[in-house]
Formats: C-alpha cells, sequence, structure tokens
C-alpha cells in the first residue's frame, strides 16, 4: 500500500511547517494513517554484517535475482468502526461487497511490502502499512507464510519493524544513501497490486526532498522507478544489491505510477532500525517550539536581508524553550555557534541531541540579537489532529471564503475552542492564498501584524490593504502558528 496524494502541486507550493518536539505534519492521503503502539522485545538483535555480492554478468538481473528473496508480502488486517456518513479508508476502499450498519466492526485487509534485514526474521516497512493491524500475516516470495507481530513503529519516520519466527532467511545487506547521486540507477522491489516480487527500474531523480506532507521527517530520494499501491515498505536498491531506502509514496493525480516516488533514504532507516529492536521506540531530543522556514518573503517582515534561520511559530507552556524565555516571532539564526540555515538543519540538531544537553540558541527579534540557552528533554508523544470541511461563509476576498470560529467550526475542523480568528472555508482552486500555501480549515489570527478576532475584523483589515500589497498572514493549523505570505495574483 503507497501513499499518494493528487494535490502535489497545492502541498509543493505550502510553506514547509515542523515541530521541534512537540507536534508534526500531518499525512496527506496516506494509505493506512494509524499508529503503532510500542511493542519492543529484548534481543541480542545485531546487524548482519554487510556481504558482498557476486554477480555472474554484473547486469539488473543478477541484482534483482539476489534481492528479491528477501522482500516479503505483508497482509494487515484491521477492524474499522464505520460512523454515521463515514467511509472506508484508502486502501481498504473497495474491498469486499456491501456495508455494515454504522458502529459495527468490519474486518478489512490491505497488502504492502518488507525488507528482511535480518536472518533470524527482522523486517522493515512503513508504518503506514501496519498501523492499528489486528494481525500480520508475512508471505515470502517462496510462498510460506508467517504470522508476525509489531516490535516498534515511528510515525514521524513512517516506519516500522516486525518480527516473525524462522531463521536462515535470505537478507538485502544495508548500502550506503549517502552515496547517491542523481541519475544514477536503483530498483525498487515490492508487491504492487498483490503482484509479488515485482522489480522495476528506474533512476534517482533527487536527493533530500522534503517539506512534501508526509511524516514529520522527510529527507526522502525521489526516484522514476515505478511504485505502486503495495510497493509501500520495499526495497530501493543500487546496482551492487545494496539496500539504499525503503519505498514510501508516490505523487500521483490518478493513485497509480506517473513518474514520482519517494523512498526513505537508508541512512535515515538503519539507525530507526537499531533503535526500535532495542528499545521499542525512539528517543528523541524536545525543545517545546514550532518552527518554520524563513524566506526571502518573510524575511523582510523580521528584519533580516537572507532567508536563513528559523522562524519560531509556537512555544509550548512550560517547556524549556518557554523556560528559556523564546517567544513566537523569533528568528533563531544559530544553535551551538554553527548557521541555522532553515528549519530543518534546527529540527535535525535538536531531536539529535542527548536528553538533558544544555544548548545556546542565538536568535533575533525586531532587529536586537540575543543568545539563549535551553535544555534538552525527551519528546513527548505527538497528537494527530483531525480536520473536515465546514459550511461555506461567503466573503470577499479573492478566492477566498471565510467563517467565524463558531461551535460548527470548532466541531468540523477539530479547532481548539479558545482559538479566535477566521477560519478558511473555501479557497478557489489556483487563488493567491492557496498558492501561497493556505488551506482549509487554516483559522487566521493575523493581517500584517493586526490582530484578527472573527470574519468582521478580518473584513475591515483587509479592505484597507491596498490591490497589489503582499499581505503578512499568521495562521492557525492544527493548533500551530504559520506565517504566510500573499502575493496579489
Amino acid at each position: 500500500m503507497t501513499c499518494h496524494f493528487p494535490r502535489l502541486r497545492a502541498i509543493l507550493s505550502s510553506v514547509l511547517a515542523m515541530w521541534i518536539g512537540c507536534g508534526g505534519v500531518v499525512a496527506l492521503s496516506i494509505g493506512m494513517d494509524r499508529n503503532a503502539g510500542w511493542a519492543g522485545e529484548a534481543s541480542g538483535f545485531s546487524l548482519e554484517p554487510t556481504q558482498e555480492m557476486t554477480f555472474k554478468q554484473g547486469g539488473f538481473a543478477d541484482v534483482a535475482q539476489a534481492v528479491t528473496p528477501a522482500v516479503v508480502n505483508i497482509t494487515a488486517t484491521v477492524d474499522i468502526v464505520e460512523s454515521r456518513g463515514g467511509g472506508v479508508p484508502l486502501p481498504f476502499r473497495g474491498f469486499g461487497e456491501g456495508q455494515p450498519p454504522p458502529g459495527i466492526p468490519k474486518r478489512q485487509k490491505g497488502s504492502g511490502s518488507g525488507v528482511i534485514l535480518s536472518s533470524d526474521g527482522y523486517i522493515m516497512t512503513n508504518n503506514h502499512v501496519i498501523a492499528q493491524s489486528r494481525d500480520l500475516l508475512v508471505i515470502l516470495p517462496d510462498a510460506r507464510e508467517f504470522p508476525a507481530k509489531i516490535v516498534g513503529a515511528d510515525p514521524e519516520t513512517d516506519l516500522a519493524v516486525i518480527k516473525i519466527q524462522a531463521d536462515k532467511l535470505p537478507v538485502i545487506p544495508w548500502g550506503n544513501s549517502s552515496s547517491l547521486a542523481v541519475g544514477q540507477y536503483v530498483l525498487a522491489i515490492g508487491n504492487p497490486f498483490g503482484l509479488n516480487s515485482t522489480v522495476t527500474l528506474g533512476i534517482v531523480s533527487a536527493l533530500d526532498r522534503g517539506g512534501m506532507g508526509l511524516a514529520r521527517f522527510e529527507d526522502f530520494i525521489q526516484t522514476d522507478a515505478a511504485i505502486n499501491p503495495g510497493n509501500s515498505g520495499g526495497a530501493l536498491v543500487n546496482t551492487q544489491g545494496e539496500l539504499v531506502g525503503i519505498n514510501t509514496a508516490i505523487a500521483s493525480q490518478s493513485g497509480g505510477y506517473q513518474g514520482v516516488g519517494f523512498a526513505v533514504p537508508s541512512s535515515l532507516a538503519r539507525p530507526v532500525l537499531e533503535e526500535l529492536i532495542k528499545h521499542g521506540k525512539i528517543v528523541r531530543g524536545y525543545l517545546g517550539l514550532g518552527v518554520q522556514e524563513m524566506t526571502t518573503e518573510l524575511a523582510p517582515w523580521f528584519g533580516l536581508k537572507s532567508g536563513e534561520g528559523a522562524l519560531v511559530t509556537d512555544v509550548v507552556p512550560g517547556g524549556p524553550a518557554d523556560k528559556a524565555g523564546i517567544h513566537r516571532g523569533e528568528v533563531i539564526l544559530e544553535y551551538q555557534g554553527k548557521t541555522v540555515k532553515d528549519g530543518q538543519m534546527l529540527l535535525e540538531q535538536v531531536t539529535r541531541a542527548p536528553i538533558g544537553e544544555q544548548i545556546e540558541l542565538g536568535t533575533i527579534e525586531n532587529g536586537k540579537e540575543r543568545k539563549v540557552r535551553a535544555v534538552i528533554r525527551e519528546q513527548p508523544p505527538i497528537p494527530h489532529a483531525r480536520r473536515t470541511r465546514t459550511p461555506r461563509v461567503e466573503h470577499p476576498l479573492a478566492g477566498v471564503e471565510v467563517a467565524d470560529v463558531d461551535e460548527a467550526a470548532i466541531q468540523e475542523y477539530g479547532l481548539n475552542p479558545v482559538t479566535k480568528g477566521a477560519v478558511v472555508a473555501f479557497l478557489e482552486e489556483g487563488c493567491a492564498a492557496e498558492l501561497a500555501g493556505i488551506i482549509e480549515g487554516d483559522v487566521i489570527i493575523e493581517l500584517n501584524k493586526h490582530p484578527v478576532e472573527s470574519v468582521r475584523e478580518y473584513s475591515s483589515w483587509f479592505k484597507r490593504l491596498k490591490k497589489e500589497q503582499a499581505v503578512l498572514v499568521v495562521l492557525v493549523r492544527s493548533s500551530r502558528h504559520l506565517y504566510v505570505v500573499v502575493k496579489s495574483s
């Protein structure tokens, strides 16, 4: 099962927002968007030593023959309780006949892929393949079947580890994804549409792809090797037969292959595997603040000349950043004396920092620079927000309709009851606000640094803006703040 997102253009145009320890981005159209509980087990596990592969011809056929025995089919069974008016989440929609009455559990199956990474049965896959599964069945290419249990899962990278009771299994040796180059040949192995041991060939189209809205930690390998629903959790290997990625997602308007696929690189997947096997969960550093990238468009609004830095959008009350005196609207320019180029860089530094370590940040606000110290804490669990559509209210903003944050909006969008502003109820396709990254369900709370607590105030402030004037919009999305510059179309 491979996640896909038909409105790729809107997603790619959105401003990257990320949480450092206290939140995350909401995954878009992931096949099984469910969270697995930690189930780590004590084990004397050690990674298989990297083995040399020898090929008769050195061609793709030899590589495929060597690695396909270690790529398995995973069938996940879940119980889905449908509410009134609800539907069956993808990829289950379309399986089976008829619909049970609301509130009655309906058992469904979906399938994905996995990669054997130890001869005694440890298998890596995607979190969305196995999350909240009732039963897991692993089918090997030689048709042997094994029940599996979840060892641990990490929704923030969309990776998971499962275990089967078997020995002397074939494995794929780890490769170094950091050595990949754009244009290099790669093979994708998986079980698209239930077609076991399917091999496709392509090249590395791009590296370090982020901001896709698929997971909190995104550093994807982009490839044009055909990846389809069912490929999730499968292997992306180089021409030496080494694992360089875990196939995770496709960008598609049809739901099928359109030449754009994404894989989690081995440099990220390998440490996650080791940590999940040892502890059943991932321990990450936490500052309790949300940030987004500073851009050349945003920079002048904060007295900066360049687009470097991480703009603080939220601070968790009582968290490490709050105790250090950091607040929304500051821009973090340095971490431990090193320049912070963007929010992703800061995120990686904080999450990898030892728990209890005191770090120094260099910030700027209203042209004043300062140094602050904060103590890294362990990241708490991240809640996942729900958002749906709400009735439209007409408003004269080009292509945008907003509504007051009333009881209906709070219920339909899952908004915080204390939030005040104007909720975006509708966006015309291609309007300036949509191109800037605003989506339905966002709550606008400021226009050009003027507070907005209702549709009336929103309308009043907008009417004072010149037609050609760019607007700095502060909005709340999933209880987090985000700064967006909207230019006249």
